[in-house]
């Protein structure tokens, strides 16, 4: 796959017929997105994992659907680390499809996962989570966003693709290649493995995560920084078995006063991370005051941002750590006694240019130097996640733009998230040649991964009519 020419020919009567194509199939590839949400794919552990395999197979039959694939399938590969097993575990199951190109046109590679987070509190959703429901412009339900929205972004550009060389007359010439993840919400754990069994049938020139966010409803975005990731289970002991709070409480430390004083240092007083060794990136961003931080977040009148910089810095390109769960007697179940023991689960996002090896180690050496009372720390199920950021110099970036400023009618927006997506270190790894463009089809206001997820239904349509563009023109766009 030799390096493309700087330009592309514009197809115009193509992309007039792509328009068209994109109105007239929406309806039914929205009644697909439906039928795709109301499959509970949770890749959790706790969860029945036959609603991967169904989710899977749905999306499967869409690909073979479009009758323009050489092989569609569905593979499962062993988790990373145990591939030399006699009997490795394996991942969930991933579809994949390609098709090769001709007459020396690129190919592109789609990715998307089509597991969803838990539903989490169901007490939360005004609607159930999945039975999708549209209201005020929006389709409600777990998955509907993140990332099933993604998938059928895809599935409906390619369909367009389709349509459109049937009415022109045209011969379809771009290489496609599609890998629909079952396990991105359960840290990807058999991805490097997959990759490197799939190599042949996933490699490409370009490569499309449709797996963020656009600037809002109306502006589209590239997402071009991405922060890491390093997770971790702290367990906190300070006693070998539980006393009476009445008769030891102010002489004996108990494991859960250890544990808050412990976590306290790890930000300052203005919410600032206060670990040594956890860097920050030096990026521009662009405006972003506190009233839309407000009101993208739901933060209560009276309660301030934390941390300092511009809002964009701090949610781009410094560290947090946050606590996203606690093992400790609830409430219901309290009883007056002293805690021997707790387990926290610790959440950091490190800044891109860090490597996460080193935010780990930065990390725990901060708390074993922080620890009160002598309490005994152990660290448990590390997660790591490389940070990343986007060559924008390559042909493939400028083509996405534009159609993005086609697609939207607005100039697309160079944005970070927040957010991880550590695979995609794995993506250059394996495929050190082919440009990575991360898209999305969410919006500041779609609560991915919390109750009421929800997509914008019309920016999913320009979503997809954005995708279905850049694909005619890869289509046209002929090798050197």
């Amino acid at each position: 796959m030799g390096e493309q020419s700087a330009g592309s020919a514009r197809p115009e009567g193509v992309e007039s017929a792509v328009r068209a194509a994109v109105d007239a199939q929406f309806a039914a590839t929205l009644d697909e997105l439906q039928r795709l949400v109301r499959i509970p794919s949770v890749s959790w552990p706790d969860f029945d994992h036959a609603h991967l395999a169904a989710s899977a197979q749905e999306i499967a039959e869409l690909l073979r659907g479009t009758g323009i694939f050489d092989v569609v399938d569905i593979r499962r590969a062993p988790l990373d680390g145990q591939e030399h097993e006699a009997e490795p575990a394996l991942g969930q199951p991933a579809v994949v499809a390609r098709r090769e190109a001709r007459n020396g046109r690129p190919t592109v590679l789609l990715y998307a996962h089509h597991d969803v987070q838990p539903p989490g509190d169901e007490a939360a959703w005004e609607t159930p989570p999945f039975e999708p429901s549209e209201r005020d412009g929006r389709l409600y339900g777990r998955g509907a966003a993140d990332d099933k929205a993604g998938v059928m972004a895809h599935i409906g550009a390619i369909r367009a693709l389709a349509a459109a060389a049937a009415e022109t007359g045209r011969e379809l010439e771009l290489g496609i290649a599609l890998f629909i993840e079952g396990e991105e919400e359960w840290a990807s754990q058999s991805f490097g493995n997959f990759l490197r069994e799939q190599r042949e049938l996933l490699a490409a020139d370009a490569i499309i995560v449709a797996d963020s966010s656009n600037w809002d409803e109306t502006t589209p975005a590239l997402t071009v920084a991405l922060r890491g990731a390093v997770a971790c289970n702290l367990r906190v002991e300070t006693l070998d078995h539980a006393s009476h709070s009445g008769m030891f409480g102010g002489a004996v430390p108990d494991a859960m006063l250890a544990t808050v004083r412990l976590l306290d240092t790890l930000w300052d007083a203005d919410g600032a991370v206060a670990v040594p060794g956890l860097a920050s990136a030096d990026l521009a961003v662009p405006e972003y005051d506190e009233a839309r931080l407000r009101r993208e977040t739901g933060l209560l009148d009276g309660v301030s941002p934390i941390g300092r910089g511009e809002i964009l810095s701090r949610l781009w390109a410094q560290p947090a750590i946050s606590i996203t769960g606690i093992d400790a007697p609830s409430i219901a179940h309290a009883s007056n006694t002293l805690i021997p023991s707790t387990r926290v689960r610790l959440s950091a996002r490190i800044a891109p240019g860090q490597d996460p090896e080193s935010a780990y180690a930065a990390l725990r050496a901060h708390l074993e130097a922080h620890v009160p009372f002598g309490a005994r720390l152990s660290f448990e199920d590390a997660g790591l996640g490389h940070a990343f950021l986007v060559d924008t110099s390559g042909w493939a970036v400028a083509e996405v733009r534009g159609a993005m400023a086609d697609g939207w009618g607005m100039d697309p927006v160079d944005i970070g998230v927040g957010g991880s997506i550590p695979f995609i270190a794995e993506l250059v790894t394996e495929f050190p040649d082919a440009q990575i463009l991360v898209t999305g089809v969410e919006d500041p206001d779609g609560r991915a991964h919390s109750p009421n997820e929800s997509l914008h239904l019309a920016s999913f349509k320009k979503s997809l009519l954005t995708e279905a563009l850049f694909l005619a023109r890869l289509d046209a766009r002929t090798a050197d």
